[in-house]
């Protein structure tokens, strides 16, 4: 009898460690799913914020004021190339961008070796830029290093912050 219920015994401990290792199994294949899932995520949200930003050019490229100013948080601040002082808010930064390519034609920026960074529901965005165009028919073309914030709200992110420093000509 005795040997009946240690044969029992070990049986059922057999099948508990099955049904432990079954399980452990199952909850690391949940949780690299979870991760790849959130990796993926993260991947999606980099590639939405460059977009956004590119789609922030475009814009200006096609001169579409208001399709630029949908991409703009209330809430903007910018340090821009020229500015001595912080400039804040959207209509500001509407107004200013409105005023430059009223004035301005073939504008096309270019965005070089961008890195994003999400933290929850903000994004930040380093890249170097290389633009040209024209302003009252003289032309332009400058090269420089920015940093920008974005926030998501409803679901679109929106450029809350951005810092814009030139880069010297090449001797």
């Amino acid at each position: 009898m005795a040997f009946k219920r240690i044969q029992t015994s070990i049986y059922f401990t057999a099948i508990l460690t099955v049904f432990t290792t079954v399980s452990s199994c199952n909850n690391m294949d949940k949780q690299s799913n979870i991760h790849e899932n959130t990796s993926t995520n993260i991947e999606a949200e980099k590639v939405a914020v460059k977009n956004t930003l590119i789609k922030m050019w475009a814009a200006i490229e096609n001169k579409d004021i208001d399709t630029y100013a949908s991409f703009v948080h209330p809430n903007f601040s910018q340090f821009g190339e020229y500015d001595s002082i912080i400039k804040l808010g959207k209509d500001t930064e509407v107004k200013g961008i409105a005023n430059w390519i009223e004035d301005s034609d073939n504008i096309h920026t270019e965005m070089i070796d961008p890195i994003v960074i999400i933290r929850e529901h903000v994004a930040w965005i380093t890249y170097y830029w290389s633009d040209h165009g024209t302003t009252k028919g003289e032309p332009f073309a400058s090269k420089g290093k920015s940093t920008r914030i974005f926030v998501k709200e409803d679901g679109n992110w929106l450029c809350i912050h951005g810092h814009y420093t030139l880069l010297p000509p090449p001797n």
